[in-house]
Formats: structure tokens, sequence, C-alpha cells
């Protein structure tokens, strides 16, 4: 066990151990408490709730009970703080949540305090092996069980029900039945077995590394809040580069500054490596649109502008009103849309005026999706009435910051195999720009496009030559999955897997199918038994298809049927439009960029695999179909069979930490849902490892 380190910042406002904290005047605990709030308003309610909290746990705990107490513990991934954590002698964590004055318990509350438990379980190091129990407790309660039946809640007060990985189901409890709690949680079988081990445990646990995950909604969130990415993300040696690579950036705009240069950077990196975490760190860091520095965060991916600022205006607003000020939405969405733009919106300010952008550092977020010349030239004309437009999106982008006489920076997010739209150009475009037009521009690139997922091609031969050209090796490519935080190799598998390398695909499963399980079934009531029964907490989980799953609809899933994003995404549970109701069905347009803990990726006909399935780079050994009128038909276009592969590749890079994955069983009957369109995949699902249920 390494010592902990001496000079960190504490992770909870109060600590202590439990023979201590039994004969502390609650006045001190109070003062210490007060202090460590910082700019944190302390309003009277919650001296009072600290005190009521302070006296229970004395009434509840023996005055030489073994563990440690930390009030006010922080959970930097979701921006909060856990009442109590009790890190009891024997190596248990007690996570308790406190509703003062209040009686009756409500589901959201439950899911609150699982949440804060199961946080913990994954993102903190000294965590990961312990029993973690979230209990509620109200502290009007007077232990009458008829409030769990007012909110459908059916658990037993003294029920202990253990997951494989250790975290309890949530207990509410009424403060008159803690002590029997506490000691039974004392009982378990020890984590830590004598007394001076149980103090040295105690001081590592509360010095060990927190190494969160967060989704990209929380990431964006806790950024705008003015957390850094940093504070927020993984900091283990397999996933260091996040933090090198923002470095770098930071560095890169700098270097552009001071030497007067325009430098055009690339970053790379796998499905959820995160990429526009680093994007939207760099321009939150340089927000402030007075400094010369001033970023902005541009994206063509219209459902990930919406739901990121959607969900910043609601924090935004959550947060002005708990401190007490007046807060209108479509004020506090101002600055948030300034924050965030849509890259075509960005690109139609080019077009009014010849001066130059605002800004000197600009982020395109999935850069790969920017248009080619002919689509570009067709929307001009067909939109916006300009006949002669005769670029591509990446080269007269290049050409808007280029107006700048002295230094510009422009960062390209881009993801391999995520073009999936017709005259989405990839990366080729933007190093053809650059090498055709702009030849006084840097380009920082990484040594990882040589990669085909990235299909780089000619271009990338090309700028080996070139001037300027700056190839990086390591800080520049993200490989290490970020989304998937219980499987880092789940985009190894998915590659593999569409790449028709059934063993290559099998052995990655094989790998991590303990701490991130893919199941498919050919029944879809199954399929949504399954997940509901894995999701815990507030974790989110959908249904997902391709654009082209035409033939779904026997089974409700029509993707004609346009989903919100906001909705889906941020409403609650209780929302039919969200995606807990397993009704709407999000295509890989509204998903993109976005992230799901458990996915439901429904498999139609559109994309088939083959009896014979050699290992190949392409889409060449996928049957490529879409369907019209009343028929499917064959997807000859290379470039279409790659946007459907890459659809596919998407949809099965959402989920953090599991998937099902649904392959109807045909219709003999039915010409369009032939066993036939659908029995080749599911031997080949099974084939790379996956298991029925």
């Amino acid at each position: 066990m390494a010592p902990p380190a001496t000079n960190r910042l504490p992770r909870a406002w109060y600590e202590s151990p439990l023979p201590r904290f039994h004969t502390t005047d609650p006045n001190t605990i109070l003062g210490a408490l007060t202090r460590a709030s910082g700019d944190h308003a302390v309003e009277a309610a919650q001296t009072q709730a600290w005190l009521t909290q302070i006296q229970l746990l004395k009434s509840w705990l023996p005055a030489h009970a073994a563990g440690t107490v930390f009030f006010e513990f922080n959970i930097p991934r979701m921006g909060r703080r856990i009442d109590v954590v009790l890190l009891l002698g024997g190596g248990v964590i007690a996570v308790l949540e406190f509703k003062v004055g209040e009686s009756r318990i409500e589901r959201a509350a439950l899911d609150q305090v699982w949440d804060y438990a199961l946080d913990l379980k994954n993102f903190h190091a000294a965590s990961h092996t312990r029993p973690i129990v979230p209990i509620l407790i109200a502290t009007g309660d007077k232990g009458d069980r008829s409030i769990f039946e007012s909110s459908k809640i059916d658990l037993s007060p003294l029920s202990l029900d253990f997951a494989p990985d250790g975290v309890a189901r949530p207990i509410a409890i009424a403060p008159a039945e803690m002590p029997a709690m506490l000691a039974r949680l004392q009982a378990l079988q020890p984590v830590i077995h004598d007394a001076a081990a149980a103090a040295l445990d105690a001081e590592y646990w509360s010095a060990a590394p927190y190494r969160p995950t967060p989704t990209i909604v929380e990431a964006a969130r806790a950024l705008y809040a003015q957390h850094s990415v940093q504070a927020i993300a993984r900091h283990d040696a397999e996933a260091i580069n996040l933090r090198v690579t923002s470095q770098r950036l930071e560095t890169l705009v700098d270097e552009a500054r001071t030497h007067s240069r325009k430098i055009l950077c690339f970053v790379t990196g796998v499905p959820g490596a995160g990429k526009t975490l680093v994007g939207l760190n760099l321009a939150t860091q340089r927000r402030d649109a007075a400094a010369p520095t001033h970023a902005v965060f541009l994206s063509g991916n219209g459902p990930l502008v919406a739901v990121l600022r959607e969900a910043l205006t609601r924090d935004d607003v959550a947060r002005r009103k708990a401190r007490g000020e007046k807060a209108i939405k479509v004020n506090v969405a101002k600055p948030v849309k300034a924050f965030i733009q849509n890259v075509h919106h960005f690109r139609d300010e080019a077009l009014r005026n010849d001066s130059p952008p605002a800004d000197h550092v600009v982020i395109f977020d999935e850069a790969q999706r920017a248009w080619n010349r002919q689509k570009a030239a067709n929307f001009m004309k067909q939109r916006k009435g300009i006949g002669d437009f005769a670029h591509s999106e990446p080269e007269f982008l290049i050409s808007y910051m280029d107006r700048h006489h002295d230094w510009a920076v422009i960062v390209c997010l881009v993801g391999g195999g995520q073009e999936i739209h017709t005259g989405e150009a990839g990366i080729a475009e933007w190093l053809q720009a650059a090498t055709t037009h702009f030849p006084h521009w840097h380009l920082h690139l990484s040594s990882q496009l040589v990669d085909s997922e990235y299909a780089a091609g000619q271009a990338l031969e090309v700028i080996r030559d070139r001037p300027n050209v700056h190839l990086d090796e390591q800080a520049l490519h993200l490989y290490v999955s970020m989304r998937s935080f219980r499987a880092e190799r789940v985009s190894s598998f998915v590659k593999a897997l569409l790449d028709c390398d059934r063993d290559g695909a099998a052995a990655a499963y094989q790998s991590f199918k303990d701490r991130y399980p893919i199941v498919i079934t050919r029944d879809l009531d199954k399929a949504k038994a399954w997940i509901r029964a894995r999701a815990r907490g507030n974790e989110q989980y959908g249904l997902l298809a391709s654009s082209k799953a035409m033939r779904l609809k026997p089974y409700a899933i029509d993707i004609r049927v346009s989903v919100d994003p906001v909705q889906w995404f941020l409403n609650d549970r209780s929302d039919v439009r969200s995606s807990w109701y397993l009704e709407d069905c999000a295509t890989e347009f509204q998903v993109q960029g976005l992230e799901l803990d458990w996915a439901c990726v429904t498999w139609d006909g559109d994309f088939r695999a083959q009896a014979r399935a050699p290992a190949r780079d392409d889409a060449s050994d996928w049957s490529c179909h879409d369907f019209r009128g009343d028929r499917w038909v064959n997807i000859h276009s290379p470039e279409n069979r790659g946007y459907l592969k890459n659809a596919y590749r998407v949809l099965l890079t959402r989920a953090r930490q599991g998937m099902v994955l649904f392959v109807p069983p045909g219709d003999r009957a039915d010409p369009t849902r032939l066993p036939s369109h659908y029995d080749a995949t599911w031997e080949y699902l099974q084939g790379a490892g996956l298991t029925p249920i």
C-alpha cells in the first residue's frame, strides 16, 4: 500500500476517525464544514441539516466504533457532494444521503444515492474491491412501511442485495433502524482485519486517486462551470495522453501567437477516446471573448450541438436559481450559443463580409464530416442562391481563418471511420486543401493517420514531402476509449467485427466480456428486459438502429419517425419521448458524438453478414442494402457501402457499460423480412463469441 500524498486537496469538507468524531463538539464540526465551503454560501437550512446529521450519527454509532466519517465528499464527475460517507472498520463503505425533515421516499432520491455508490465503485481507485451500501435516510420517517407503497418502492429496510460488483441496491431506512443497519454492516465479512491496518487503510482510501470518466454531456457541464479536464477525467497510465493532448493543444496556440504562425492541427482517436472532451477543454480554457486567444467550439453535428447547448443552459439556470438569482432561460442560453456554434453558421458568416472571424482559435468537432466540393456547391446553389461556389468546406473554412494577417489556429477533431453521410469529405479533403492552397500553414498531425479508418489515402503521402509538416507520435492521437470505461478494447472489438475479422473480434471480446457484457437475442422483448435489468440508478439506456433499417416496423421501430435528440437524451425517465422508454429509436445521425450507459442495437437486413467472411478492411464482405418501395436493393457504390459500415460502427460504440444486439428472426411469409436476411448475421455474431440470451 503506497503512502498517501501529504499535500493533497481534501476530498471531503470534513473527515475524522469515528472515536474522535464522537468526542468532538458538534459546533466545532459545523465550523469546519462552514470554513471548507469556501465561496459556497451556507444558508441556515444547510447549517441545521449538518447539525441534524452530526447528532444522528453520534447517536447511531458506538463510542469506540472503528472507521472514518467523511462529510460532503466530493464527486467531481457529477459536480455534487455526498452528504456522508462512512468507511467502516472492516472496509465496508456506507454512502448516506439525508433528506432532513422529509418522511416520503422518492424514486429520484434513491437513484441519486445509488449513483453516488456506483460512481465510487467505478472511478475511485480504493473503492473498486469494497462492498458499498447506498442508504437513504428520511429523518421524518417513523418506520411506517406505507411510505414505500406510496412511492411504489418495494424495499425491505434491512435487506442487503449486492450486485456482482459489490454495490448493494439502495436502502431506504428510518432513523430508528440505522443502529441495527450499521451493526450489520460492521459484521459483514471484513476487508480489513485489525485496528492498525484499518487506520492506515482510512488514510490510504481518502488519498486514493479518483479517475472519473464523464459522458460528453457531463464533461461539457463541468468544463463550462470552470472545472479543468484534469479534474473530471481519468489520469491512470492507460489514459494519460488525454491530459498530454490537452497540454499539447495549449502549447500550439501559444506557439502560433508568439511566432505569428498559422497552424492546422489534427487530433485523432478511437471512438469514445475523448476527442470532443479535449476540444471543449481548449474552448472553455480560452472562452474569454476579450482575450486575444479566445476560442470557439464548432460542430457540424446538429444533434450534438443541440443537446450540449440545452444541457449547459438547463444546468446554468439551475445553478443560478440555487444561488437565489433570477434566471431567464433565453438570456442564459445566449452565451452558451456563442460558446458552442454550428459550423455551418460560422461558414455562412464568412459569406456575408470579407473580414476575418472574431476568433483566432477554432475547434472543429468531427471534422471528417465537413462537406466535399460537390456537396458544398449543391447546397450553396439550392439553399443560398450562390451558383459559383467552387470550394470544399475544409478549403473554405481554412480560407476564412487565413484572413487573419498575423496568426490563427484550427484544431480538427477527427474520428476514424465516422463518415456516415453522402458528401462527407473525410480528413483527406483537409490535407488536400492545405497542401494545394495554403502551403504557409503548419500542419501538426498524428502518425496514426496511416490507419485505413481515416481514409487519408494519397493525401497523406503528398504531405510527407510538404514543408512545415510535423508528425507527432504520441500527443495527437487518443488511443484509449474513455467512453467504455469498463473495457478500453471495445473499439478494437467493433473494428475487427466490421472488418470481418471474426477471430480478432472473438479474442478482443474475451479480454473484457466479464466487465462489459455484449449479448445477442432474436427476441426484442428479451433485449429490453435485459437492458432494464442491468441499468442502475440513473444509468441511461436507449434503442438504436441504422437510418436504413426500414423493416423493423413489425417491432414498432420506425426510424422514419423523427426523434428529437434533446428530449431523447436529456428528458427524464417519466417522459415517453426519452430514451428510457425504449420506444423511440435513435439512428446514427442522432447519437454520433453522444453516448449511453447501455444500448440496445437493432440489426436490420440493410447490413448483412455473408456466409463466408474472410478478414478484409472494407465493407465488401458485408451485403449492403437500401429499401426502396417494396424490396431491398443492393448498394454497389463503395462510398455508400462505407457509409453504411460506419453507421454500424457508430451504433456499436455508443454504450459505456454494455449492450444487447437484437437480430430479428425474420418471417418466411414476408419477402422483405426473410430469415435469410438475418441468419448469417446471427451466426457471424455467435462465431465472434457473443452469447445468446
